[in-house]
């Protein structure tokens, strides 16, 4: 794994970047092309203290699936994504511009690429929430800060970036000046543990304000695919 600390200025205040290129895939190319001094730095944080508090506890992995996996994964998604149309209004009014679903059962391929991503993301053995959830957000679209039910879901969460680069923020609760920004590429895989989940609210920005390090970062439509733990009050019943 490679580590990168710089200390940089940022708009709000002095931050701290961590490049991590672990276990990402050598025949993967990042789609984030127009953005070369992004490559390794995938992480920014407020904080030197933050970045090493929850250094454990979030990851990116660029380039984790390669363009045939991504495509793969697409082919089984579409026919059923095309049939429902965008939402904009959530029931918890969490996300904008979205439409949803959840899949129990999968093809060989990509059944093996959700393996994996349980394999890196979960102890072993870890009783895990059985169907993938699978959401599609408008090119328009956005999720808005929140945190993840307890009650749904355990302390981890591993979810595949498809289709376009993007900007995940987490902020810490009741501390508005602690966050971290999360450079997610296409086909990279990230994951929250912990306090990154319970402490922290998270969010995708905007296509208009999808900055990182003061550089602009397109984002299109975008499709995550998401693999959580289950809670302890779930997992005593499993």
């Amino acid at each position: 794994m490679k580590l990168l600390l710089t200390a940089l200025k940022h708009t709000r205040k002095p931050t701290v970047y961590i490049g991590r290129r672990c276990c990402s895939s050598p025949s993967s190319s990042s789609s984030s092309r127009g953005l070369p001094s992004l490559q390794d730095e995938v992480i920014v944080g407020s904080s030197l203290e933050l970045v090493q508090t929850l250094g454990s506890q979030v990851q990116v992995r660029p380039g984790f699936i390669s363009e045939e996996e991504e495509a793969a994964l697409l082919q089984e998604l579409e026919p059923g994504l095309r049939k429902k149309r965008y939402e904009f209004d959530h029931w918890d009014d969490a996300i904008h511009g979205y439409r949803e679903t959840e899949r129990l059962r999968w093809g060989p391929v990509c059944e093996e690429i959700l393996n994996r991503v349980r394999s890196v993301a979960f102890p072993q053995g870890g009783p895990l929430l059985g169907p993938v959830h699978v959401l599609d957000l408008d090119k328009a679209g956005y999720i808005k800060p929140h945190v993840d039910s307890v009650k749904f879901c355990g302390s981890t969460i591993a979810g595949l970036s498809l289709l376009s680069d993007s900007i995940m923020r987490l902020v810490k609760d009741n501390a508005p000046n602690e966050w971290l920004d999360l450079l997610l590429t296409r086909r990279s895989l990230y994951i929250l543990r912990d306090q990154a989940r319970y402490n922290f609210s998270h969010e995708i920005l905007k296509d208009e304000e999808s900055v990182f390090n003061g550089q602009r970062v397109p984002r299109q439509r975008r499709i995550s695919v998401m693999c959580r733990n289950l809670a302890p009050s779930q997992a005593q019943f499993n």
